[in-house]
Order: structure tokens, then C-alpha cells, then sequence
């Protein structure tokens, strides 16, 4: 009986925090729509997905990782590094296209492979792991593209994969990037893998009792490196993303995104502790992100202050975790 009264408050407290986080968004909109005509246009509500699509594809593979009560600093330079990398078969090496998306998003992947055995047989804490491979891949992207930006100006079907527009083409005049496609497709792939694959199982497990799960049979090393990778996946699909958004891959690109990356996953509702967290929540909370910028740079907020809300927002989201954890 008090197990049944306390999932269904628990239920409910979930339905009030979804409520809070589609309200904060509405709010936001209106609060910029009334403050500047420029804000609900078409074209800039087109700005503000396209630039969710990239911290939005970052955010769902971290998501992956914080359920199980860990973190990955790492995700901002691997994300520079997948970019690089992408350059290194297309620019360099003339590969296929097809040939570097895939060495882009298998960078990622096996940064998070790494990351995922430094952590699950060194017994490293996460926070040190991934800090390390941070400084690793920014590095390493430094040094294979020798501090200099490479272009895809020989490959002008790569800036298509995110600039391209496949709904312009059928719905004239409705010209949404094909980022945004590519990060629905996204959405619904790590929601499915969250709610309906093993994988998902395993992650809520590990986070909500890693010794339990243990206890109970589970090869927690192993589910922690797959995870690790599978948010490598989503972390290299984003470097490739932004390298065909800008047509070129940027090596000095990419540190500081992990930080937003990781606050819209808090925004949205993922607990920092493990064992909680959506999908939908992080999308919300990229969105949450995305429009909160947007909205302050209409209304000429200097980008210094713009820091400063972000960071407030953050702690407020962090504090609000805990008091909803101790209720």
C-alpha cells in the first residue's frame, strides 16, 4: 500500500515537472514574441531549431550517461574531433562523403568506448575520465588539422547533409534545414533506445542502484561501456552536423558546448544523481536553452550577461532536482 501511494505520488510530481518545463517554454516564447516582432518570425523560429540541433544532438547522448548517475565532460571536443576527422577522409584523404559521416561518427564512438573502459575497469570517476579525454581530443584535433580549419570545398554535397532542404523542396517556401530532420530522427531513436531496448533497462538500473544491479547478475562494466559509446554515436553525429552547418571543420570549435549540452539535460529533468530522466525532457530543455539565448541576443542583452542567466538557470534547475528528490 505505501509503495503503491508512493509511486503514484512520484507520477504525479513527473506529470507536474513535464507541466512546469512545457510551461517555462511557452512563457519564454511569449515573453520574446511581445518584446520584440522580430522574435515569432518564421525565419528566426527556423534559428532557433537549427541551432538546437546540434547541443540538442549532444544533450541526448549525455542523457544516456548522467541516467547512470555519471557525466561526460568529454562531449564538447569530441564533438571538434569527430568534425576533424570527418575533414581528414573528405579533404584530405577524398574519400566518399558516405565514407566521412562514418569516420566522424565512429570518432565519436570510440572516444566513448574509451571513456566507457577508462571508467568501468580503471575505476576512474567519471568526472577525471572524461575531463582527461576532453583535453585528449581537443589536442588531438589541434594536432591532425595542424591548428587550421578545414573546408569542404571540394565535397559540396556534405554542407547539404545539414543546410540542405528536403521540406523547401516539397513544401515550397518552408525551407527547414535538414539538421532539424536529422535531429527528430535522432529524438526518436534515443527515445526508443531509452524506453524499449536493454540498453535503456540497464541504464536506469545501474543509475538508480549500480550494486544492486550488480548484485543482481548484471555485468555493470560492460552496459557502462556500451552506454559511454552509444552516447559517442550521438556526440559524433552532432561534430559531423556542425562541420557540414558551417562547411568546414572548425579544431578551436567545440569546448564549452559540453556545458550546455549537459545544463539542458538538467533543465529538462534528468537527475544528476542517476536513475531519472526523458528524452523528451532533454529536448525540451535544449529548446529551453536554444530559445533563452535567441530571445536575449534579439533584445540586445550583452552576451556577458546572456553567461551569467544561463548559469542561474542551471543552479536553479540543480536545486530544484534536489528539493524534488527529497520530497
Amino acid at each position: 500500500m505505501e509503495t503503491a501511494t508512493y509511486n503514484l505520488k512520484r507520477f504525479r510530481r513527473e506529470i507536474l515537472r513535464q507541466f512546469l518545463m512545457f510551461g517555462s517554454l511557452l512563457l519564454l516564447f511569449i515573453f520574446f514574441s511581445l518584446s520584440s516582432p522580430n522574435f515569432f518570425t518564421f525565419g528566426n523560429i527556423v534559428s532557433i531549431m537549427l541551432a538546437t540541433c546540434v547541443n540538442g544532438m549532444l544533450a541526448l547522448g549525455v542523457t544516456f550517461v548522467i541516467i547512470t548517475g555519471g557525466i561526460d565532460l568529454s562531449i564538447g571536443t569530441v564533438m571538434t574531433l569527430s568534425a576533424v576527422m570527418s575533414g581528414v577522409f573528405i579533404t584530405y584523404w577524398h574519400l566518399p562523403v558516405f565514407l566521412g559521416i562514418l569516420g566522424g561518427v565512429g570518432t565519436g564512438m570510440l572516444c566513448g568506448f574509451a571513456n566507457g573502459v577508462v571508467i568501468s575497469k580503471m575505476k576512474l570517476p567519471p568526472f577525471i575520465a572524461t575531463l582527461g579525454m576532453m583535453m585528449v581530443a581537443k589536442g588531438l584535433a589541434l594536432v591532425i588539422s595542424k591548428a587550421a580549419p578545414i573546408y569542404f570545398t571540394h565535397a559540396p554535397s556534405f554542407s547539404r547533409i545539414a543546410m540542405g532542404s528536403l521540406v523547401g523542396k516539397l513544401f515550397p517556401g518552408f525551407d527547414v534545414p535538414n539538421a532539424v530532420l536529422i535531429f527528430i530522427v535522432s529524438i526518436v531513436l534515443a527515445s526508443i533506445i531509452l524506453t524499449k531496448t536493454v540498453v535503456g533497462r540497464y541504464d536506469f538500473a545501474i543509475g538508480s542502484n549500480e550494486e544492486a544491479a550488480r548484485l543482481s547478475g548484471l555485468n555493470v562494466d560492460k552496459w557502462k561501456t556500451v552506454i559511454y559509446s552509444l552516447c559517442g554515436i550521438f556526440v559524433g553525429m552532432g561534430g559531423v552536423m556542425m562541420a557540414s552547418r558551417l562547411n568546414s571543420a572548425q579544431p578551436a570549435l567545440g569546448q564549452g558546448y559540453e556545458l550546455d549540452a549537459i545544463a539542458a539535460v538538467v533543465i529538462g529533468g534528468t537527475s544528476l544523481s542517476g536513475g531519472e530522466g526523458s528524452t523528451i525532457g532533454t529536448v525540451v530543455g535544449a529548446f529551453i536553452m536554444s530559445t533563452l539565448i535567441n530571445g536575449l541576443r534579439i533584445l540586445s542583452v550583452p552576451q556577458e550577461w546572456q553567461i551569467v542567466v544561463s548559469g542561474i538557470i542551471v543552479i536553479g534547475a540543480v536545486y530544484l532536482d534536489i528539493i524534488r528528490r527529497q520530497g
